[in-house]
């Protein structure tokens, strides 16, 4: 009789394999680019024209209330799970595979993808509500069953986002944590397991304060930490940036008759990784974005702080990985994706490179646990489990998933979650798609208030309640 475990995994790695080959291979590259350029023509170039707007309202992020976290909290939050081992390991992948070209693709959907940024986390916060202790919540189940008065829709959403961000992605980046320090220095990667478990339980525990309170002292710290080391290997090498820059323009429409064979995988990695690093419209942001005290009071000031946060992944954080594997290429051989990045850094820096890009697996890849539990809490609601006994079993099961993933190989659970993200992201960009016009709507109501210049506050008045069907109490005109 042949064993369940052997039957399973051969079905997830030929069926589920050959459907995300297709979804992550094509169709999504194809939707998510589309939806990108749609909403750069239809909010007319907003992340270039209206550039310097996005740090002039971070200046004013610290706000909060006993209802919302701050727009810098929510921020943070939202960059603690962007920013993971993508950011390491997957720049790597993308310039192992597609060669110095993937990073000019990489900008590329990273810049179109700040305009769906923009528009997903401007609803999700237009249409959020109050959970039974008074805080916000919001995000695409809540935009899909108001604004578009899908209930269904938004509970097969929330179902993909249950899976992949309450269970399956944290396991993965509690394997790579593992595996980095089991690497390193020979940890035992069950009791590695165990204390990320137990850190991550105390955190969770405290509920979204908490988490954002965390992401509010950790990413910043990390973030500079990284650029800091980054920047000033980039400075040490000043002479050779030019001629980076160069080769990866020439490099990505294949101007180098050595790479002109490699351009259709330079477009396909830097899209591919670029996507995965941003998330920018696949649905997770809008939930951090939803749960801030706005400042200026207005919706669109959310879309704004998280088009930051992908200009920030992917804009910095990945150009400085790029530019560190790119100055160390010529001495790669063989090494490929997390390897490949600490071997850089070690060729620049000495041996203490490597300890550092462990480090910065650790940071980065918690910051992205914790992150992602407090998505899957806040979609509860639509999968009827805001309660004690719901609550409680995605903490147990969340912190349970982060023990397994330690010691586990994660191919196939990797394979389904690959595909519950990649139908969360179809969902969620039909919804954008269909939803436009109430996001052009809010966007001129806030440019027209600030280029009078006001203090842009939303106050809608009774028809526009209704027509935009919005929580009641939410936002009211004085």
């Amino acid at each position: 009789m042949v064993e369940p475990s052997v039957i399973a995994p051969s079905f997830i790695e030929v069926w589920i394999g050959t459907i995300n080959g297709y979804l992550w291979g094509s169709i999504l590259i194809y939707l998510l680019t589309a939806c990108g350029i749609w909403f750069t023509f239809r909010l007319k170039g907003i992340q270039f024209t209206r550039f310097f707007h996005m740090f002039s309202i971070l200046k004013s992020s610290r706000k909060s209330s006993s209802q919302g976290i701050s727009s810098f909290q929510a921020l943070c939050t939202s960059l603690a799970a962007r920013v993971g081992t993508g950011n390491l390991m997957g720049v790597a992948v993308a310039i192992s595979l597609g060669g110095a070209g993937a990073v000019f693709w990489m900008w590329l959907i990273a810049l179109v993808g700040m305009a769906t940024a923009f528009a997903e986390s401007a609803l999700g916060q237009l249409y959020k509500e109050k959970d039974n202790n008074g805080n916000f919540r919001g995000g695409p189940a809540y935009y899909m069953s108001k604004g578009l008065k899908n209930r269904k829709l938004a509970v097969t959403f929330s179902l993909c986002l249950f899976f992949g961000y309450g269970f399956v992605f944290s396991a993965v980046q509690a394997n790579s944590i593992t595996d980095a320090f089991s690497g390193s220095y020979g940890f035992n990667p069950l009791y590695t397991g165990i204390a990320i478990t137990f850190f991550a339980g105390y955190i969770i525990l405290g509920g979204l304060r908490n988490i954002a309170r965390f992401a509010e002292l950790t990413v910043p710290l990390m973030g500079v930490a990284y650029l800091v080391v980054c920047l000033t290997v980039l400075g040490l090498n000043i002479d050779k940036i030019p001629g980076i820059i160069s080769d990866i323009f020439a490099s990505a429409f294949g101007l180098k008759e050595a790479g002109s064979g490699l351009v259709g995988a330079a477009i396909v990695q830097g899209i591919k990784r670029g996507l995965y690093s941003n998330e920018a419209g696949m649905g997770s942001s809008p939930n951090a974005a939803a749960a801030a005290e706005p400042f200026p009071p207005h919706p669109v000031s959310q879309g704004y702080i998280q088009m930051l946060a992908v200009f920030f992944d992917t804009i910095v954080i990945c150009s400085c990985t790029a530019f560190l594997i790119l100055l160390f290429q010529p001495e790669a051989g063989q090494a490929q994706g997390i390897q490949l990045t600490q071997q850089a850094l070690a060729f620049q820096v000495g041996e203490w490179g490597s300890d550092f890009i462990t480090i910065a697996i650790l940071l980065f890849a918690f910051t992205s646990i914790v992150a992602n539990f407090a998505y899957a809490d806040n979609n509860l609601k639509y999968l009827n489990m805001d309660n004690f006994y719901g609550r409680w079993f995605l903490r147990v099961g969340f912190l349970l998933m982060l023990v397994f993933g330690s010691v586990a190989t994660l191919p196939d659970v990797i394979a389904l979650a690959d595909l519950s993200t990649g139908l969360m992201t179809i969902f969620n960009v039909t919804a954008l798609f269909m939803l436009s016009k109430v996001v052009i709507s809010i966007a001129k109501n806030y440019h027209q208030q600030h280029d009078k210049g006001s203090l842009p506050i939303y106050e809608p008045d009774d028809e526009e309640q209704k027509r935009f069907n919005l929580t009641q109490g939410i936002w009211y005109k004085k």
